[in-house]
C-alpha cells in the first residue's frame, strides 16, 4: 500500500512562506494531480514529498511512516522531471538501467526489468539509440522507463509534458493513463495545464499562493467550483465571471448588471440570496450558446447580442459577445458561420448558473 499523507506541511525560504499548512490524504494507487499557476507551490510540494526539499514544518507520511528525515533514495519514490535528465553519452538501455547498476542489482534482473519497461512504453526498438537520436516524446518515455524499472511505490511527475508540442502532449496523456493502468502504483503529478489535470487525474488538487483551494474529481471541480479562482482556472475557455447585483422584481430574483442586462435566478432549495447583495455571476461558455430552435429554453433565458470576435476551432466555435454592453463568451456548432457584427440570439442554460459572493468570491449558489 502506497498511501501518502501531508499534515500541516509548511515550506519557508527565509522569511518567505511559499507553502501554507497543507493537509492532504493520497490513496493507494491513486492518480492525483496538483495544478495551479506558476509560483503556487505545487512543484515545491512535490519536491518535499520526494525529499529533494527540506520541509519547514508539519510532516509527510508514506504508508503511515513519517519520512521527514529519510533520504530521498530510501523513500521508495521515483521522480520524472520536465527536462528528461538523460545521460547523452549512454544509449536507452544504459540510461534506463543506470540506477539499477549503481544499486548492484544482478545483471539478469536488470535486463528483465528494462525489457519489461521497454515493452510497456513501446521502446523495444530504441534500446540501442542515444538520446540525440530520439524525439521529445521518446526521450520522455525513456525518462519514465528509468523510473519504472525501479518498481517504486510512488511515481512523482514534475510537469513532464510541458516541453512537448500540443499533438505530442495529447498522445503522451494517453500513454500516462495506460501506464497507470499497467503499473498500478500511486502517481502524484504536477502541471500548470488544466487540460492535463482534467484528463489524467482521479482527483485534482487546485493550488494558489501556497494553499489548497479545492480537492475533487474533475467533474466536481468543473461543475461545483468553491470559488471564482477554481471556476476560472478549471475549464477551457474560462467560465464567464461578471460582477452584478441581486435585485427583486415581481417576487422573483434577478442578476442586474451595470450595463442594464438582467438575468433571472432560478429557484434553488437551501439557498438564501439577499436583495442588493454584490455578487459575481458565473456561467460556462457551453451554457451560453446559439441554439437550433429545438431546445426547450424559457423565453426569459434567451438574449440577443452582437458578435465581437469569433474563434473557430473546427468542431465548435467560441464567440465573444456584446450583450447589452456586457462582454460574455458563448459557444456554437463549428459548422455555423458567424462574423463580427452579426446580431444573434443566445440561449442560457440557467440550471447551471453559478453565483459567488462579491467580497469573499466563495460560491453561494
Amino acid at each position: 500500500m502506497a498511501r501518502v499523507a501531508l499534515k500541516n506541511l509548511v515550506k519557508k525560504y527565509g522569511k518567505t512562506q511559499v507553502v501554507h499548512s497543507i493537509n492532504l490524504d493520497i490513496k493507494d494507487r491513486e492518480f492525483i494531480v496538483f495544478v495551479g499557476p506558476s509560483g503556487c507551490g505545487k512543484s515545491t510540494t512535490l519536491r518535499m514529498i520526494a525529499g529533494l526539499e527540506e520541509i519547514s514544518g508539519g510532516e509527510i507520511t508514506i504508508e503511515d511512516k513519517v519520512v521527514n528525515d529519510i533520504e530521498p533514495k530510501n523513500r521508495d519514490v521515483a521522480m520524472v522531471f520536465q527536462n528528461y535528465a538523460l545521460y547523452p553519452h549512454m544509449n536507452v538501455f544504459e540510461n534506463m538501467s543506470f540506477g539499477l547498476k549503481i544499486s548492484k542489482v544482478p545483471k539478469k534482473e536488470i535486463e528483465e526489468r528494462v525489457q519489461e519497461a521497454a515493452n510497456i512504453l513501446g521502446l523495444e526498438d530504441f534500446l540501442k539509440r542515444k538520446p540525440s537520436e530520439l524525439s521529445g516524446g521518446q526521450r520522455q518515455r525513456v525518462a519514465m522507463g528509468r523510473a519504472i524499472v525501479r518498481n517504486p511505490k510512488i511515481f512523482l511527475f514534475d510537469e513532464p509534458l510541458s516541453n512537448l508540442d500540443a499533438k505530442l502532449r495529447g498522445q503522451m496523456r494517453v500513454e500516462m493513463k495506460k501506464l497507470h493502468q499497467r503499473v498500478k502504483s500511486t502517481i502524484i503529478y504536477v502541471t500548470h495545464d488544466q487540460v492535463e489535470a482534467m484528463t489524467l487525474g482521479d482527483r485534482i488538487v487546485v493550488m494558489r499562493d501556497g494553499i489548497i483551494e479545492q480537492v475533487g474529481n474533475p467533474i466536481e471541480l468543473f461543475q461545483e467550483p468553491v470559488n471564482t479562482f477554481v471556476a476560472g482556472f478549471i475549464g477551457n475557455p474560462s467560465m464567464n465571471l461578471e460582477p452584478c447585483i441581486i435585485e427583486e422584481k415581481d417576487s422573483s430574483l434577478f442578476l442586474k448588471f451595470e450595463s442594464g442586462l438582467s438575468i433571472p435566478i432560478p429557484d434553488k432549495d437551501g439557498v438564501d440570496l439577499k436583495t442588493g447583495s454584490k455578487v459575481i455571476m458565473g456561467l460556462r461558455t457551453e451554457d451560453l450558446f446559439h441554439g437550433n430552435g429545438e431546445e426547450k429554453i424559457p423565453a426569459e433565458w434567451k438574449f440577443s447580442g452582437e458578435v465581437d470576435v469569433v474563434e473557430p476551432l473546427g468542431s465548435e466555435t467560441y464567440m465573444h459577445m456584446n450583450i447589452m454592453g456586457t462582454a460574455l463568451t458563448a459557444r456554437c456548432d463549428g459548422r455555423k458561420i458567424f462574423k463580427p457584427g452579426d446580431k444573434i440570439e443566445l440561449c442560457a442554460n440557467l440550471k447551471h448558473l453559478h453565483i459567488f459572493d462579491g467580497e469573499t468570491q466563495n460560491s453561494i449558489y
